[in-house]
């Protein structure tokens, strides 16, 4: 027979209970950047804010060339007249690069890859000219059996990645998913 159980709390409770962060709760910054940390030292609402970075008109035709998406919204001056869209705007999957280049911390370490990308939303369109900033949290830790004794001892991190424009507000969001490497062997 089963029965159902509600737990109340604030954020900060709720994510010490169920040891994923729940937004809000309160988050732990220190000098050492997240992704200079083993699986073990992780702490649940471990965060970075980035520094900022200014899209410019040149990013988003270089990046419909590259990606080869020339949707008119994002390439198409002539053709925005009723569309939700002022000017053409930055590709969805543009900011969430920039936004992997803002936070990401590109030495050697204990991060071996990315492991994917979860619930992902763009929120607001970004235009040349707008400035971007990212606030990335530990949200979960799994860890992983080695599958034998040559397996590298290693846990998935998921990371609530979150991208504000110049005015504060949140343009996109989603989780994206690391392999962290283990102290111990």
């Amino acid at each position: 027979y089963m029965q159902r159980v509600a737990i109340q709390g604030s954020p900060t409770t709720l994510s010490a209970v169920t040891n994923v962060y729940h937004a809000n709760a309160a988050v732990h910054e220190d000098e050492k950047h997240p992704f200079r940390k083993y699986f073990e030292e992780l702490r649940i609402g471990d965060t970075v804010i980035t520094h900022k970075r200014t899209i410019t008109e040149a990013d988003i035709v270089n990046f419909a060339n590259v990606s080869w998406d020339h949707f008119y919204a994002h390439t198409d001056h002539t053709s925005l007249e009723g569309t939700i869209f002022e000017r053409p705007v930055a590709h969805g999957y543009f900011i969430l690069s920039v936004a992997a280049g803002l936070f990401v911390d590109a030495r050697k370490g204990p991060v071996l890859l990315n492991y994917g990308l979860d619930e992902c939303r763009f929120l607001k369109p970004v235009y040349a000219g707008s400035t971007i900033g990212v606030k990335l949290t530990c949200k979960e830790k799994i860890t992983q059996d080695r599958k034998d004794e040559n397996d590298i001892p290693k846990g998935v991190v998921k990371w609530l990645v979150e991208v504000r424009d110049e005015l504060n507000e949140e343009v996109a969001i989603a989780t994206i998913l690391t392999m962290v490497k283990k102290k111990i062997k």
